[in-house]
């Protein structure tokens, strides 16, 4: 099977040559993306289905149609005098380190060499991530629960359901209608690890996972097969017996349910998984700052402010209710609001406005207007273009008012002290305003 890769807002020509698609491969490709959640009214949030070329959009993941699937990366900078392959490598690292922070997963990437970053996909990473932390857990020993079971048995186990027992069984009393808990391995928690296994066999096109997920298959043969929108999600019960389960049940999460979407389609229409980068990046950042600023006193809600912009004169009834990405607190009250954005913003010295669209800054006065905090940032992905380091590059103050809006950049191809970097952005009112060229 043919594997391409394509960085979200590039190109990639029709053709046969290296570094091109198939054109029969790109019309079932961009057929598939069209069907996706993500696509929108046109059909065209994932992939730009152009006379020459496809142009993937804001949205990363992978696509498989027919004999061919498509891997999207994202637009992380990283070293320019390095091969495309090599490039390539060091994305698809960054963005499972990214992908484990917002799911709060321990992943070890030293273990992965570096041939396989260059030359698996990130759906083949994943899965190879996925197999390990499951054969390893199943080494333990497979969660068992107690489950209610309703029976009719020859003698009484548990307890008598009289109401049962006389409607059906009244002349036959030969049979007791039992009602009893059975310490079980088929939960729903065990099920839904069945169903990611399954669904990963049918994904995966690397013989090493393929032999792996079928070796893991056999394991769960006893599991009862449910179909991922029969899951019962809300039912996994992760406690103390079972805590070392918790991120396998992220992880499948990532794979079959959520805003980290699978979509699939009938006999030859094919599987996505797709996520938007700007979700990624938004949870990514909100889990660093909760980290990085844990014991100063701070506490950090994640999309937790939810105030109305209006409320109707006759009614009272609210309206357009806001979402702030992060909100920083001091004793309960407001003290920072933080929007995150993932897009490139250009320097001072290109543009003042550093390319910050209006709609951006309308909102950020809306959210100083209901959250009454001294300081909001505009927080974007830093690039070589802004200079060599992430920091804040401007700052205002909003007319008739006291609030400071600021513009800043974080390195999300940098993870060396990165806690250490934010507490410097967001702690630090003396740090310096960078007007880089």
């Amino acid at each position: 099977m043919p594997t391409y890769t394509v960085r979200e807002w590039n190109k990639l020509a029709y053709g046969d040559a290296k570094g091109q698609i198939a054109a029969h491969h790109a019309d079932r490709l961009a057929g598939l993306a069209a069907r996706s959640a993500f696509a929108g009214r046109g059909g065209s949030g994932v992939l730009e289905h152009g006379r020459h070329a496809l142009r993937a959009r804001g949205v990363v993941g992978i696509l498989a149609a027919g004999d061919a699937s498509l891997e999207i990366l994202p637009k992380i900078d990283v070293a320019s005098d390095e091969t495309p392959d090599h490039q390539n490598a060091a994305i698809r690292k960054q963005l499972v380190h990214m992908l484990a922070v917002a799911l709060n997963l321990k992943i070890d990437l030293g273990v992965i060499t570096d041939l396989a970053w260059q030359r698996e996909t990130l759906l083949e990473i994943l899965i190879r991530i996925f197999c390990d932390k499951l054969t390893e857990a199943l080494r333990k020993g497979m969660p068992r629960r107690y489950v209610g079971r309703e029976e009719e048995l020859p003698t009484l186990r548990g307890q008598l359901d009289v109401t049962r027992q006389f409607t059906r069984y009244a002349v036959n009393p030969s049979r007791l209608a039992c009602r009893f808990d059975l310490l079980s391995e088929d939960t729903p928690l065990n099920r839904i690890m069945k169903a990611a296994v399954v669904h990963l066999f049918r994904l995966s096109r690397h013989s090493a996972n393929q032999k792996r997920l079928r070796e893991l298959a056999f394991v769960y043969a006893d599991i009862s097969d449910v179909t991922v929108p029969a899951l019962l999600w809300d039912e996994v019960v992760i406690d103390r017996t079972n805590r070392s389960w918790q991120e396998l049940f992220a992880m499948a999460r990532l794979f079959l349910h959520d805003r980290y979407q699978t979509t699939t389609g009938g006999t030859g229409r094919g599987t996505a998984m797709l996520f938007e980068m700007s979700a990624l990046f938004e949870e990514y950042v909100g889990r660093l700052i909760a980290r990085a600023l844990a014991g100063t006193g701070l506490t950090v809600s994640l999309q937790g402010g939810r105030l109305f912009c209006l409320s109707a004169q006759d009614s009272e009834r609210e309206l357009f209710q806001t979402k702030p990405d992060i909100l920083i607190r001091r004793g309960g009250k407001v003290t920072h609001v933080i929007d995150t954005k993932w897009k490139r913003i250009s320097s001072r010295i290109d543009d003042p406005k550093q390319g910050v669209s209006q709609a951006d800054i309308y909102q950020m006065m809306a959210y100083a207007q209901l959250y009454p905090a001294p300081r909001l940032t505009l927080l974007y992905p830093h690039h070589p273009g802004l200079g060599s380091k992430d920091a804040v590059h401007a700052r205002h103050r909003i007319i008739g008012h006291s609030t400071i809006l600021e513009t800043a950049s974080i390195d999300v191809s940098n993870n060396a002290n990165i806690l250490n970097r934010i507490r410097r952005l967001l702690i630090d009112d003396e740090a310096m305003i960078e007007a880089t060229g």
